[in-house]
């Protein structure tokens, strides 16, 4: 059902679209359960990274917003749930002042969590570069002269940052070492969180189209696109019992009792073509992934 925004306090905390904030921390809980699996825990780590996570997810959202909204995506004519400069409450120089300040907050607890974790200088820069990155990346996906959103890169993107770097890097900040056991997981994150993107780019296929933002689902076709789902879900499974298989931890196999959910979110991406009904599913897919990260856990630390 679509969402009508009344004032301005609503049209901010519909803006910052707290349900995506699961799926954000998934690669930070992910991290820090392989990190408890070898005996590298830190609560610290862990409470800083999902902070500057957070601070990350949010700028994020109300870039996409803001760089919609000026580039067309956000016409009239989408679909999809009503986005806060589009609905004209909040003004474009309002949202850029946010952004701006989300990017200092995400930038100061970046730093703070680099400074608890790292010792080692040319590692502080070398993190702190991957952070910078991650803000770029953040607020270009569709705001700016040249978003790569709208040429088909978000997926690359979000298969780097929400899985490999964001598995990899809160792991190593625990750690303080790499290896390759987290490799598997990550992928395994990096293809269900790319699903999520991708099942929101099918749903805004129409509007994209007019809009020129040059989406995978744009570029290949709703058939194709949904076929490309069903590859994420698999992959991310299959990568899961290839990690148990590597490291005889059986116990994370546990993860797959979310199969049937998944399975329930590709049937649904794939019967329903209103764009609409398929707004729901992309909720339950970022709670899927955070319910199977919880259950990967829970099985690797307590019957692996």
């Amino acid at each position: 059902m679509q969402v009508t925004l009344q004032n301005k306090k609503q049209a901010w905390l519909h803006a910052l679209r707290l349900r995506t904030l699961p799926l954000a921390l998934s690669s930070i809980l992910m991290g820090s359960f392989l990190a408890a699996y070898h005996q590298a825990f830190k609560w610290e780590v862990l409470v800083l990274a999902a902070l500057t996570t957070i601070f990350l997810q949010v700028l994020s959202n109300l870039s996409n917003d803001y760089g919609d909204s000026i580039h067309g995506a956000d016409s009239s004519e989408r679909e999809g749930p009503v986005r806060a400069v589009q609905s004209g409450i909040i003004q474009l120089d309002e949202m850029k002042k946010a952004i701006i300040l989300l990017s200092i907050f995400s930038l100061i607890s970046g730093l703070l969590l680099l400074y608890i974790s790292l010792q080692d200088i040319k590692l502080f820069l070398l993190f702190l570069v991957f952070g910078l990155a991650a803000i770029w990346a953040a607020i270009t996906y569709t705001a700016g002269s040249n978003p790569y959103g709208y040429v088909g890169l978000g997926d690359i993107s979000v298969f780097v940052f929400f899985g490999l770097l964001g598995v990899a890097g809160s792991y190593y900040l625990h750690h303080l070492e790499l290896s390759t056991d987290i490799l598997w997981p990550a992928i395994s994150l990096g293809c269900f969180s790319t699903a999520v993107l991708n099942i929101n780019n099918i749903r805004d296929i129409e509007s994209d189209k007019k809009a020129g933002k040059r989406s995978i689902p744009v570029r290949i076709g709703r058939k194709k696109a949904v076929n490309y789902n069903w590859l994420l879900l698999i992959i991310g499974n299959l990568s899961l019992i290839a990690f148990a298989w590597a490291n005889q931890a059986w116990g994370s196999l546990l993860a797959l009792l979310v199969l049937p959910l998944m399975i329930k979110v590709g049937k649904a991406v794939q019967t329903r073509t209103v764009a609409k009904e398929l707004d729901p599913y992309l909720k339950k897919m970022a709670i899927s992934t955070l319910l199977w990260v919880i259950l990967f856990g829970s099985g690797l630390i307590f019957f692996s």
